[in-house]
């Protein structure tokens, strides 16, 4: 047996008393409290959940997810694979699984509900009722991943309406995905059996789904930052509310997880509390994890802590194995296999040309909006030059390109707004959620370059300048790295820096939100390897009008 001996914070009653931990065979043993809470004592708290995140978008396999995650007191995680599902199917999810036995974490997987996302695009494999039914009899799969076909459920879809019906007869939760709906549409949405939502973007549209019932993630990712706008309602709506990243880059992997967001929480006068059943007792319970929560009987998962202040994690223990001590990662470094679909060929500037169009016509821009998912549509004169029409680098009108990475096509081409490139490209082979190529860049060479740099990687993301060129490759499926999680996270942090500061772009995490340009789910103007799409009338447009 172990015993450990500490403040114990116990979440359900909110109280704090100094006692005695005893650990046996993975569980807790006993809790023998001894005295009120003691000053200059550590503190045990139950381990912290991340609610919703795609672990692809980390660019780490599953088992360096983890390696990295428990430094930051994370014990699990609420994890939708439908990001190597567009790649691979059923065998990318099973990969996932597979892979995430390797270590001590507790991983809940989704089914995905949309694979492919859409019909205006071209994905890698499909995802259907009957590979949703033989993903729910594995005991990592614990819910239905999100419903992004939200048009779906409200025609009433009967694949849609299956899928769901599905989750409920093996009584597993739905997970949704609604960004901007409200009224009597969010009402149908919820009624027809989904149970959360992590794309609120206004307290208002977060406020209404509360009040009708579901429960709302607060997401807080590299690209996506509603944490400011949503978390006054934790003070009321505490029990009914959560913590995700939905997608965090490497980098941000390595300084924080939902640590970050319980000492954020905290510091804006919520009471500790709430704030701990949010990153703890709510997901575990939501999603019937294998968690313990720092009670006799339960698996020994839990944290130490300096203070309830700030949270800084001097321990982390999963089935009462020490996995993290004092900044360091006791996970092993593990390698993982390598699976892809990848088979397209590298491209001229001469595929990417864009004729002028006849007469006095307006081009139809997508507008980036740093820390949202979310673009506008905005109207503005084309830049023509011999005929064809080029970015525009002083109004910062950037062409944008993608490109089927399963087989040869015809590219794709438009234009975005506020990406604030001065010189070169920068390409990616994470384009949510079918993963063709995405690129955007001041001259059709530079774009070329950019991609040619991932075909040859077989997936990566990559940037170019007028004199360097740099890419991380990302191997599996094209989104995922199998080298050391640090080392990635440094990798990309130089990338990163170097499309910051030497190419210019204004934006937070640039990569992330390239990523999100080929969104078709989330408004209002987004490009598929198929063509320009409004995500508001869920119809291709024209580019210019």
């Amino acid at each position: 047996m172990t015993t450990l001996s500490a403040n114990i914070v116990n979440v359900f009653d909110g109280t704090i008393s100094y006692g005695i931990l005893t650990i046996d065979k993975g569980r807790i043993h006993q809790i023998k409290y001894q005295e009120n809470e003691k000053t200059d004592v550590i503190y045990i708290l139950p381990g912290l959940i991340d609610s919703h995140v795609h672990v692809e978008s980390s660019m780490l396999t599953p088992a360096q997810f983890a390696r990295l995650a428990v430094v930051h007191g994370s014990v699990g995680s609420v994890s939708d694979p439908h990001e190597i599902a567009n790649v691979l199917g059923v065998k990318g999810v099973e990969f996932m699984i597979e892979d995430g036995r390797k270590v001590p974490f507790k991983f809940c997987f989704g089914a995905p509900s949309c694979v492919p996302a859409t019909n205006f695009e071209t994905a890698g494999a499909e995802i259907n009722a009957k590979d949703i039914a033989y993903l729910f009899k594995f005991k990592e799969i614990g819910y239905l991943a999100e419903m992004m076909n939200f048009p779906g459920v409200l025609n009433e879809d009967p694949i849609v309406l299956q899928k769901i019906a599905l989750a409920q007869a093996y009584n597993k939760p739905v997970d949704g995905h609604a960004p901007g709906l409200r009224g009597a549409s969010a009402k149908k949405y919820i009624d027809a059996g989904i149970e959360t939502d992590h794309e609120c973007f206004t307290r208002g549209e977060a406020l209404e789904k509360l009040k009708l019932g579901m429960k709302i993630l607060i997401r807080e990712g590299s690209a996506a930052k509603n944490f400011d706008e949503l978390i006054p309602l934790a003070n009321e709506y505490f029990a009914s509310m959560m913590f995700c990243s939905d997608d965090k880059h490497p980098d941000n992997l390595v300084e924080g997880h939902i640590n970050q967001l319980v000492k954020r929480a905290v510091a804006k006068g919520i009471d500790t509390f709430k704030v701990l059943r949010m990153a703890t007792i709510n997901p575990v319970l939501h999603y019937r994890m294998n968690v313990g929560l720092l009670r006799e009987g339960d698996w020994a998962d839990f944290i130490l802590v300096d203070n309830l202040r700030d949270f800084n994690v001097l321990g982390t223990y999963i089935n009462g194995e020490k996995v993290a001590e004092n900044g360091g990662s006791l996970i092993e470094n593990l390698q993982s296999e390598v699976i892809n679909n990848f088979n397209c060929e590298p491209i001229s500037p001469s595929q990417i040309e864009m004729a002028a169009p006849d007469g006095n016509k307006k081009m139809r821009v997508i507008k980036t909006i740093d820390g949202q998912l979310i673009t506008k549509e905005i109207f503005v004169e084309p830049k023509i030059k011999d005929g064809f029409v080029v970015s525009d680098i002083e109004n910062d009108i950037l062409k944008i390109v993608v490109l089927n990475r399963y087989k040869n096509a015809a590219p794709a081409i438009a234009f975005i707004n506020n990406y604030g490139l001065k010189e070169g490209a920068i390409a990616s082979s994470v384009g949510h959620d079918s993963h063709n190529i995405i690129a955007v860049g001041v001259d059709d060479f530079s774009i070329c370059e950019a991609i040619n740099l991932i075909i040859r990687e077989k997936g990566g993301v990559a940037a170019v300048s007028n004199t360097k060129r740099g890419v991380l490759g990302l191997p599996i499926a094209g989104l995922m790295s199998n080298d050391d999680g640090y080392k990635v996270a440094e990798s990309y942090t130089m990338i990163d820096r170097f499309v910051k500061e030497q190419l210019g772009s204004t934006l937070g995490s640039p990569f992330m939100s390239l990523s999100f340009m080929a969104l078709l789910v989330i408004p209002a103007l987004k490009l598929s390897d198929l063509g320009l799409f409004d995500g508001e009338k869920f119809e291709f447009v024209d580019l210019f009008e």
